[in-house]
């Protein structure tokens, strides 16, 4: 970019501003839910119609909050992973209008770097 300093003021072309489209409304949920498996993830659906997705281990966490979270300022997504004994987990959270392809990219992301654990020894 720049700036031609000889001529004071803002001016523009609709070519220059480069318009473009965005990925905006909510989507359908079900791009992001149906990433999960039943053989390694539960799912509970509660009496807000809110959507619960847990691995079997308990570790990973994405709930679905078509109304908006209760206690929060309309997040409509909350993704965690807890951490271990030595690494700190984390927690991502989108807002209800978040289109569904964006948080499914994040999900997929997540589970593409999960690895089954080694097993504990007999």
């Amino acid at each position: 970019m720049t700036v031609d300093a000889a001529r004071p003021g803002f001016s523009t072309t609709v070519a220059d501003l480069r318009l473009r489209t965005w990925l905006l409304g909510r989507g359908q949920p079900m791009d992001v839910i149906d990433l999960f498996t039943d053989a390694d993830f539960k799912v509970v659906v509660d009496d807000r119609a809110d959507v619960h997705i847990a691995s079997r281990d308990g570790r990973l966490y994405l709930g679905f909050f078509p109304g908006g979270r209760p206690g929060t300022d309309a997040e409509g997504w909350k993704l965690a992973v807890t951490g271990t004994a030595d690494v700190p987990g984390y927690c991502v959270s989108f807002h209800r209008e978040t289109p569904a392809a964006v948080v499914a990219a994040t999900v997929s992301s997540v589970l593409a770097t999960s690895t089954p654990a080694a097993p504990f020894p007999t």
